[in-house]
């Protein structure tokens, strides 16, 4: 009995069951996904039009982005305080949307409601930062990993909630957005004591090669299945009973992951972490890569004086002809013919501060793109519900879904694609987002044109252009400008999400909409007996605008801001070329492996 007491002590100790618990967390914690399947019922109930409802969408990015009081909040409360403050705040949040719309308690004026959503959403960040923060803390040598598998599965929880609500369906809609209040707090709050820091050895250790490799299948499968799952009930009428078979394996599917740590603790005799043998540190390689660094480091005149050219000779060429150069400076300097200044400010590669960032058009350029490749896709993410309406779809939660598995496996391809660009070819990192950016366009275009079938093309490649975003952006973010200050650097550049929705969705779609909304109001003699009796007797409720030229202007709009996106990143591209070669040129290749 002692030595299964024993075993229970170091599973819960586990970090691994840290991570586990992480992941079914961020699974709840894509709350903002949801918006395109709640807003229809938050307008009809509230005879909001669609520029109010904008507002709302614009202060759910707000809240999902605002992450500066979570790093404050979770740097002085436990890691359990701040889950605990974060489950209050979308219990409240959504709660209270949820009891306006049932007509439960009254209704508040627009910037009241802007301020529940607001609330709701933030409390997103604390799940993101909480977990993010202790598995990060578990597993220091293996932050790659451990980041693209949460943030996959923030990603897919669109999918997996709405796949959950199928289950409870009822005719009140309104059930969907208490599922989005009760649902996170509560997961959220039964998690709060597992998801932490744990003490202990935390090198990489020989399993965990194997644990990743699992976690990446599972988080494949469930995509997969999710994908297979949605279009057999979009194409067919499956009943109650299928409807729960189907959530049943996907609930097993989530659980899966727990054999890790079962079999980590419970199973054959591990070594004891302190008998595990460290990763063998790396012997004459970071001697040579110091060796390199040092000679990397040159006077400001150098960068100055020396010819374009240098930068395209090979690494030792390059080192050569620069150290001749220094030589010669250093000279005229003690000759007294070259004054000698001291550098100002970082270069391209090195730590910067957040203000050193904003005054450098590098950073500019690559959140301006961000602005309008990812505030597009976001855009099309909060319309959904009125985009497939407006086309003749009745059921928008399928687009939901299926945005929510697009947008986790264009952060995995973004990721990866992106790599191999710039270890395989040495080429700036942008043009990988330059791509997706163009992707993008073509799914605007989609959208737009409203042809048959063209919503699950559309969404397809928005959704994986979007998602792009999310994994390429922060590594080139981390290239350039250093991780020293990344924290910093990454809050600022996630405020292009609200920026871009409060410019795409709130001044353009919106005012569009309510404009053929009007205009189809009030066509007269182009109507029908049949559209005009309709409308009699709807009166007083927000008007509907019907069929592509909806959204139309709309796309095109956003589709040629992504052009001009694509086209902010091939500048950055020429400008960065030294950068990557310097990172990831042949010398630099041969250091990594």
């Amino acid at each position: 009995m002692g030595m299964f007491q024993e075993k229970l002590v170091s599973f819960y100790k586990s970090r691994w069951l840290v991570f586990v618990a992480a992941m079914w967390l961020q699974s709840w914690a894509g709350i903002g996904y949801l918006f395109g399947s709640i807003s229809p019922v938050i307008k009809s109930s509230l005879n909001y039009n669609q520029k109010q409802l904008s507002m709302l969408g614009v202060a759910k990015d707000l809240g999902d982005c605002v992450g500066f009081i979570t790093g404050v909040l979770c740097e002085i409360l436990p890691i359990w305080g701040a889950l605990l403050v974060g489950a209050t705040l979308n219990l409240v949040g959504y709660g209270w949307v949820w009891l306006i719309v049932t007509g439960r308690v009254a209704a508040l004026p627009l910037w009241a409601m802007c301020v529940l959503i607001f609330v709701g959403t933030n409390g997103e960040t604390y799940f993101n930062t909480v977990s993010l923060v202790s598995c990060v803390q578990n597993f220091p040598k293996s932050r790659g990993p451990v980041v693209g598998i949460l943030k996959g599965f923030c990603g897919l929880g669109g999918a997996i909630l709405t796949q959950i609500y199928a289950v409870i369906h009822s005719p009140d809609h309104a059930s969907l957005i208490f599922m989005v209040a009760v649902g996170p707090a509560m997961v959220a709050i039964g998690l709060m004591f597992f998801v932490r820091p744990v003490g202990g050895h935390k090198q990489v250790r020989p399993s965990d090669g194997k644990c990743f490799t699992f976690v990446y299948g599972v988080c494949l499968l469930l995509a997969a299945y999710l994908m297979g799952v949605m279009v057999v009930q979009d194409l067919v009428d499956v009943s109650e009973t299928v409807i729960t078979v189907f959530t049943a394996i996907l609930i097993l599917i989530l659980f899966v992951p727990i054999v890790i740590p079962i079999s980590l603790t419970f199973g054959p005799e591990q070594k004891a972490p302190e008998e595990e043998a460290f990763l063998p540190e790396p012997q004459n390689k970071d001697t040579g890569k110091s060796q390199v660094d040092s000679d990397e480091v040159i006077l400001s005149e150098v960068e100055d004086e020396k010819p374009k050219e240098v930068d395209l000779l090979p690494a030792s060429e390059r080192q050569k002809r620069i150290a001749q150069l220094q030589s010669r400076l250093l000279q005229a300097a003690a000759e007294g013919a070259v004054r000698v200044k001291r550098r100002r400010g970082p270069h391209r590669g090195e730590d910067f501060t957040l203000t050193q960032a904003l005054i450098k058009a590098d950073f500019w350029l690559l959140f301006i793109s961000m602005v309008l490749g990812s505030g597009s896709g976001l855009t099309v993410i909060d319309n959904l519900g009125q985009m497939s309406q407006s086309l003749g779809y009745d059921n928008a939660h399928i687009f939901v879904s299926m945005i929510s598995i697009w947008n986790f496996l264009g952060r995995v391809g973004g990721g990866y694609i992106s790599e191999v660009v710039v270890r395989d070819h040495v080429y700036p990192r942008p043009i990988a987002l330059a791509v997706f950016q163009v992707v993008m366009t073509l799914g605007h275009v989609f959208i737009g044109m409203g042809w048959p079938g063209a919503m699950y093309i559309g969404t397809l490649l928005v959704g994986l252009g979007y998602g792009a975003h999310w994994a390429v952006v922060p590594a080139t973010a981390s290239e350039l400008f250093g991780l020293r200050n990344f924290g910093a650097l990454y809050n600022f550049i996630t405020l292009a999400n609200p920026v871009g929705t409060l410019v795409f969705s709130s001044l353009i779609a919106s005012r569009i909409y309510d404009y053929e909304a009007e205009k189809q109001a009030h066509g007269g003699l182009h109507q029908n007996i049949g559209s005009l009796v309709s409308r009699v007797l709807n009166v007083g409720q927000p008007l509907q605008c019907e069929g592509s030229v909806c959204f139309f202007l709309t796309s095109i709009i956003m589709a040629a801001l992504c052009i001009v996106a694509a086209g902010l990143c091939m500048v950055l591209v020429f400008r960065t070329k030294t950068v990557y070669a310097n990172l990831y040129g042949k010398s630099s290749t041969n250091r990594l492996r």
